[in-house]
Formats: C-alpha cells, structure tokens, sequence
C-alpha cells in the first residue's frame, strides 16, 4: 500500500508540474534600433513589478519562459538607449513573439541599463571572455587617428603583443598559431597587419567581439589557446549612411543602405555594408615624419562587404567577401614582404514561428598566402593556407537556461616553399560534433560541454569535455572556474631563436612530416597537439560603476609540433646512427603557462577608466632542456582612461600608458667565418672568402630591455546638419619618445627600434 501511495503522490506532483507549466506562457523576439534596424544586442529586458529578465544576444534576440498568463509591461533598455516599456499579453500555452523598436539616448546610465549588465554577469559563466563593440574601440588612444581591434586587444587581461612593427598576439602563453579568429564565423588565418596597430577590420562595423583567453565552451575548436569571435553590424535597413575618413597614417571609407526596405506589403528587407581602409605610411613617413632615419614600409588595403536580407519575424541571410592586401618593401634592406588574404562566405538565422529556438548555418571559403623575396639574391619563401569551413547550430531555451548543440567541419590545404624546388603541401580536414548546456540552480550557473573532434588526416577522435561555473555569491560577488581539453593540427615554422621574422610558414602536423617519431623515449602515437585549460577567478561590483576581476590559470601543452632549432645532421643513411632530435627537421614540445591578471574598471558613462595587470611565465621542454619561448613576458600593465568633457560630451580625451618586462632572446656567442672545403686538400684556405656563420649562446637565456609607451589622443566633435558629424582627432603615439628595443641585427650590431614619437591629425564625416 506504501508504494501505491508513493507512485500516486509522484504521479500527482507530474500533473501538478504540468498543469503548472500549462498555466504559462513564452515570449520571445528582437531589439532593433529604431534609426537604422541594427539589432541592439545585450540590452536587458525585464518583466515589470518581478524578477524575471534576460539579455538579449549578439543578433538583439531574446526569450523569456514561464510567464503566467495574463497582461504584463516588459522594460527594455540598454545603454545609449531610451528605455521603452511594452505591454504584452499572455496566453497559455502559446508563444508570443514580438519585435521592439528603441531609440537611441545621450542620457547618463539609467538603474535599468545598470542592472541590465549585472543580469548578464549574473546568468553567463563568462569566463576569461571580454564583450567587445565598436564603442569600446573608440575609448582608447586611436592611433593615426584610426581606432582599432588590434590596438584594443593589447589591452586585454593575459595578451602579450610583441611590438609596433611586425607584432603578434600571443594569450596566456600560446604562440600565434593557437589563436583562431573568427569573422562572422569564417576563419581569417592573420588578422592583423605588418606594423602591428592596426587590424583587418573596420572598427565601425563591428557589432560584437567575444575574445576567449581561455575556457571556451566546446562550441569553438581546432585552437589550443584563444579565440576572437566577430560579428559585424547589418547594413543600414532605414537610409543610406555612410563614413569617409582621413589621417596622416591611412584613408577609410563606409558605405551602408537599404536596397529594399521592409514594408507591411513585402515581410522583409535587404540591405549593404561597403568597406575599405588603407595604410599610405610609406609614403608620410619621409615627409610628414622625416626625423626618423627611414621609412617606414608598411602599406596595406582591406575591402570588405555584405549584403543582408532580412525578414520581419528576425530570420535573415548574410553574404559576405573580405579581401587584403599588405605589403612591406625593403624591409631594413633585407627583403619584401607580401601578404594577401581573399575569403567569402555565407550565415544565415532561422527563428521557427512556433518554438523559442534558434537555428543557425555558416559555410565559407579563405584562402591566405605569405610571399618573402631576398633583396641581394633570387631566394625565396611562400607560404599558403586555404580551405572552407562550416557549420550548423541549434540552441533551444529553457527559462534561464539553454541547450546548444552542432556540427562543424573544416577542409584546409597548406603550402610552404623555402625554394621552387622544396613544396611541401598538405591537406586536412576536421569534422566536429558538440553540445552545450547552460543551466541555473540557485545562485550557481554551470555550463557543460563536450566536443568530438574527428581528424581525418591523422584519424585521430578526439574526445574535449569542457565545464564553466559561476557562483553568485552575493548581487555583487561572484566566483568562477572554468577547465577544460582542446586540441588542433596546425604548426607554424617559426623558431624561438629568431628575435625577429617577418614570415610565417603554415603546415598541420603529420608524420609525413620530417618530424620525430619518439619524444622522452616513448613512441609518438598521435601527432594531435593538445592542451588543458585551468581557470580560477572572481568578480566583485565594489560600488555602482567600480568592479574588480581577478583570474588565475595554470595551462598544459602537449605533443606541441616545432621547428627543430637544435638540427645538427642531415636526415640521411650516414647520420641515421644520431638520434632523431639531432637530424630532423620538426620535433615535438611540451609546455606550461600559468599567472594571473587583475582587472579594476571604473565606467559611469562619462569618465571611463581600466586598469590592467597581468603575470605570466611559459616555459617549453624538448628532449634536450627547457627554455622560455621568445614571446614570454613576465609582467604586463595597462592603464587607460577615456573622458568626456562637456554637457554634449563632444570633446573627448584618451590615454593610455603600457608597460612590459624584456622578452627573452638568445644571444649572439661569436661570429665565425665557415670555409667550404668541398674542393677538398686543394682547396685555397689561405685566400678563400667564407661564409660568415653565427655562433649562438644558450637558448633564449637574456632579456631585451623593458617596453613601455605612453600614448595620447582628443577628439572633437560637431554636429553639421541635422544627421552629420564631423569630427577632427590628434593622436600622439609614443608621446615621450620611448627608444623601445625592437632587435639587434646580429651581423652588423646596429640596433633597431620599435616606433618613435609619431603624432598624427585627422578628419572623419558621418553622415
């Protein structure tokens, strides 16, 4: 009797649970802005008089469960933007979808914007992750008057930049080749330029930038370290709109309109977005900036566009191409440099009228090739990397939490060629399956996640479970961890001896490879490079607009595949008595990267400041020692502040200070003239010229000087007509002229700097 008791009363509180959720309704659909139909993402939408809330994401979409039936006002609100109430009706059992209209606002943060952040900080992991816009681009120094993601990525908790010219990005102790950016969920193999400052992309057409310093959930793959997760802004659905700009450093232009514009006749609309930005530093670095002792070679050409077609219910399709150009000619007199990406593609979003998911695709092709010609002599190297990818996705809603799941796949091929002779060209592909789960019990948000990454080139399965966590201590402090397996088969050809080099060569990792077979003694059985995630952190909102964050990490590499800077012997019959490590060509690496960054950010609408340090060591192990790879940086600070003066806050000042101990570097031990004796005994050693031969010290045992560089800019601006704002900027790079060491050239001593004091004047119209 007991039992029968027992599965009544279970039985029971199912129906009850049914009936309960039957008494309920869904609401769900999109933010817009009202002058131009741009999705307004992360704008906090809440229920009047309850608890209940969300924020939308990066496509302005949101979906609140389980509301009882009956009439409530929905507040909607974010930052930049009149809060709007809408009133809404309730039926049960249906789903109600919507879509609202906010005007944009030059009123201080409202307690709705406010508690909108918090609501996101308080239902996301978001772990090592920085949310980007355009707008936070523009609070810092805009150098040559042109504000970019490259320059704000350096000031990111963990990221490590190695110099104004020729500089990459390096997280938490991956190399370049670990990150994996993403524009609009196409690959982009180098998205940054020669000299360092600027991005391939335009600032002002990006609508969303997710950067992942670590811990990422399992929707991403193929990287080890980080990834940047870009989604650009739709064109202008309501007018033709548009930017020209011009500075001392480069030109840039925008172009957005409609094509079709929605009406109630048609159901959906079609827009374009036209960009294009260039470099003419070749050219004002000999007049404008005639003080420096030569120029500086670095011109460059980004075009990119899109074209949107949309529908009212939110579902729309993107097609999109990006091209660049860069070159650098004569570089110190060594050589030419030529870089040349060429990508297109296609996403779409589909919102199913009956349910609260979201269905989403991607499929695009790029294709990226580095060419480097020798001055003095006919030698030279080319690498290329190109290849689709694509994927589908499905995320289903819950109340507050969420289930995501989807395909990926990726085909590549890459081409490296030190000589016409020696191409060495490989292919291979990645096909992925995931699944992501986002829930909230009580205070504590926690995120599983699970990867399958298949490599057909290795056949190799790859099993990558992931977790986030967040804790809700109190309203205003959380704790947070995150862990985690990753994997991916592409190596660049850099070693960590060269202090400078310009050229990257792209492979995957292989045994067709001149490569080691055996790493410590034991056989190599899988040539998958791999890393675990450790991460530790906490959030605290010390007032209304101050908050702290504090992470720290420990990171695993393994089966890393590298260059073999310690290659003796040639890989032949007579030398095969030698150990492998000695005469091939490619070896394996582990490693380990752990610190911690402290971020304090004070930001109040007018007055914005972040303060940033960050402390790290990488160490690398082969088979013959450890060493600490070129790009580790001991201590990193930055500190910026941006301020808005005036009641129409149309002047505007920017600075910011960074400060970096010494990369490593190995140091010239002698120089030495090596004969040729290939004439054997008559050979004329008394009055034959060798070929002069670097002697190296230990592996990467010295440190350049320490960095640090002080940069300025103000911005004024003024309205001209009634749409139109002209803005004039002044921007000083390097304001006390810092002799930041760059390298030394080991053959002739001479030093080589990073950039002197550069100021720098332009003009934008918006119109």
């Amino acid at each position: 009797m007991k039992q029968i008791k027992r599965l009544f009363t279970f039985v029971a509180l199912i129906l009850l649970s049914v009936a309960g959720v039957a008494q309920t309704g869904s609401v769900k659909g999109f933010v817009y802005d009202k002058t131009s139909g741009e999705p307004v993402a992360f704008t906090n939408v809440t229920v009047e008089n309850t608890t209940i809330g969300v924020v939308t994401d990066v496509n302005g979409y949101f979906v609140l469960t389980k509301l009882k039936a009956g009439n409530h006002t929905l507040n909607i609100g974010s930052i930049g933007y009149e809060t709007v109430r809408y009133p809404i009706t309730i039926k049960k059992g249906e789903v109600l979808s919507i879509k609202v209209d906010i005007s944009p606002s030059m009123t201080e943060l409202s307690t709705v914007e406010i508690s909108g952040k918090k609501e996101n900080l308080r239902l996301e992991s978001l772990v090592s992750v920085e949310k980007i816009t355009s707008k936070d681009i523009r609070q810092i120094p805009s150098i040559g008057g042109m504000a970019d993601l490259a320059q704000y990525m350096q000031v990111l908790p963990g990221v490590v930049f190695s110099g104004d010219q020729g500089g990459q990005l390096y997280v938490r102790g991956g190399s370049a080749i670990q990150n994996r950016v993403l524009l609009d969920g196409m690959v982009v193999y180098n998205p940054f330029h020669s000299i360092g400052l600027f991005s391939v992309f335009e600032t002002d057409i990006v609508r969303n930038a997710d950067v992942y310093t670590g811990g990422f959930n399992s929707q991403y793959g193929g990287v080890l370290s980080s990834v940047m997760d870009i989604t650009t802004k739709d064109g202008n659905k309501k007018r033709t709109s548009g930017k020209v700009a011009a500075s001392t450093f480069g030109a840039n232009l925008l172009l957005e309109g409609p094509i079709i514009k929605s009406g109630k006749d048609k159901g959906y609309s079609m827009s374009y977005i036209l960009t294009a930005k260039n470099s003419y530093l070749s050219k004002t670095s000999t007049s404008i900036y005639s003080y420096m002792d030569k120029e500086l070679p670095y011109d460059f050409l980004d075009l990119y566009g899109k074209l949107t077609l949309a529908t009212d219910n939110g579902s729309k399709l993107n097609i999109f191409a990006l091209n660049f150009t860069d070159k650098v000619n004569q570089y110190e007199a060594i050589a030419d440099f030529g870089w040349k990406n060429t990508a297109f593609g296609a996403n779409f979003l589909i919102v199913p009228g009956s349910s609260s998911s979201l269905v989403e695709g991607i499929f695009a092709y790029s294709d990226y090739t580095m060419n480097m010609s020798e001055s003095n002599s006919s030698a030279s190297q080319m690498s290329n990397i190109g290849g689709f990818n694509a994927g589908l996705n499905v995320t289903n809603f819950f109340g507050d939490n969420k289930l995501k799941y989807g395909l990926n796949m990726l085909g590549n091929t890459t081409k490296t060629a030190y000589t016409q002779s020696d191409t060495v060209v490989d292919y291979s592909s990645e096909l992925a399956a995931y699944a992501i789960f986002k829930g909230v019990w009580g205070r504590l948000v926690y995120e599983p996640s699970v990867r399958f990454s298949y490599y057909a080139s290795l056949a190799s399965l790859v099993p990558e479970p992931r977790l986030n966590l967040k804790l809700n201590v109190s309203d205003n402090f959380r704790l947070k961890a995150a862990t985690g397996i990753y994997s991916q088969i592409f190596m660049d050809t850099k070693s960590d001896r060269d202090i400078v080099n310009l050229f990257t060569g792209y492979l995957t990792s292989s045994p067709d490879l001149n490569i080691v077979g055996s790493f410590n003694g034991e056989k190599i059985t899988s040539y998958v490079q791999k890393s675990n995630h450790f991460i530790f952190g906490a959030e605290y909102d010390i007032a209304k607009h101050l908050s702290l964050n504090v992470e720290v990490y420990y990171k695993t590499l393994s089966n890393v595949a590298s260059s073999n800077k310690d290659r003796m012997y040639p890989d032949d019959i007579e030398h095969e008595d030698k150990p492998e490590y000695l005469r091939k060509e490619y070896i394996v690496e582990n490693g380990e990267a752990y610190g911690g960054d402290v971020s304090l950010k004070y930001d109040d609408g007018r007055l914005y400041l972040w303060a940033i340090y960050s402390l790290g060591k990488v160490t690398k192990t082969n088979e013959t020692q450890t060493y600490f790879p070129h790009y580790d940086r001991r201590h990193n600070i930055n500190i910026l502040l941006n301020y808005q003066f005036g009641k129409d806050r149309s002047f505007e000042l920017s600075l910011r200070w960074n400060y970096g101990s010494g990369f490593p570097y190995t140091p010239t031990a002698a120089m030495i003239e090596q004969l040729d004796f290939s004439g054997g005994i008559n050979t004329d050693y008394i009055y034959s010229n060798g070929t002069l031969t670097t002697i190296y010290g230990d592996l990467n045992s010295y440190r350049l000087p320490d960095y640090h560089r002080f940069d300025v800019s103000a911005k004024k601006r003024f309205d001209v007509g009634k749409r139109s704002i002209l803005e004039i900027n002044l921007s000083v790079t390097n304001v006390y002229n810092r002799n930041n060491l760059f390298y030394y050239n080991r053959v002739t001593a001479e030093r080589v700097d990073q950039l002197p004091i550069m100021p720098s004047l332009g003009m934008s119209l918006t119109f």
